[in-house]
């Protein structure tokens, strides 16, 4: 079961072309932002859908491509020409990318065993206790700064048995991304919200090499895609 929740390196959607000036974009499987189609087998959410409309309007080549995200994330720091996405644009990484969007908010959530007697409603109540995330995830980046004891996976699906065999306490990740996996585990009612503790926006994050003008071009897409009622209509699709 935990298999199928991970995607590494579907196929890739191309855009107009494949020649060697297409922008590559990596992204991982975190529904409904970024996931993979269960009929076409490709990558498909709110976010990839706004990427590839901005792409569309700005005749620009591209492929997408998902892999697991330390690796997608690693692609984007070092190779010209490449963005990783939905990134969470946290203090700590600002200088490392040049940031286009935002695509979509993604509330952090800790979520529980339904069974735990305990309801803690603040991240300084669960301090004491074992923290679930994943390499790489700007959930994890966030706890181990402020202190917090976090027990990291390879990726966000095993901290599902992980919760449910109790070898972790509690399981922080976003809300909406939580609920989805734990649907698709057949986990509803089983592990659960207990409440939110930060406010993150996702963004595309491209190599540094990236000029300002380019950048520029394709955040103003963005904002014309919100006028225009395209994102909304995006976001719509997906509720």
């Amino acid at each position: 079961m935990v298999s199928r929740l991970v995607l590494v390196a579907v196929s890739a959607i191309a855009g107009f072309c494949t020649s060697s000036t297409a922008l590559t974009l990596t992204t991982e499987e975190y529904p409904p932002f970024n996931m993979t189609d269960a009929q076409t087998g490709r990558p498909a959410g709110i976010a990839v859908d706004k990427v590839v409309e901005m792409l569309h309007r700005a005749n620009e080549p591209f492929t997408i491509t998902s892999y697991p995200w330390s690796r997608a994330y690693e692609m984007a720091l070092k190779l010209d020409e490449t963005c990783v996405f939905s990134t969470s644009r946290t203090p700590e990484r600002e200088a490392m990318f040049t940031w286009i969007g935002p695509l979509a908010r993604s509330d952090w959530a800790i979520f529980a065993r339904a069974s735990d007697v305990r309801r803690p409603k603040t991240l300084e109540e669960v301090r004491p206790f074992m923290i679930g995330s994943y390499l790489g995830a700007a959930t994890g980046e966030y706890l181990n700064l402020h202190g917090y004891k976090v027990d990291l996976s390879n990726n966000e699906a095993q901290n599902i048995p992980k919760l449910v065999n109790h070898r972790i306490d509690y399981w922080a990740t976003g809300e909406l991304l939580g609920r989805y996996m734990i649907g698709k585990a057949g986990l509803t009612g089983q592990i659960v919200p207990l409440f939110k503790f930060e406010l993150s926006e996702l963004y595309v994050a491209c190599n540094r090499g990236m000029t300002a003008q380019r950048a520029e071009k394709f955040n103003r897409i963005l904002r014309e895609m919100d006028r225009d009622g395209t994102n909304a209509m995006i976001e719509r699709k997906y509720q």
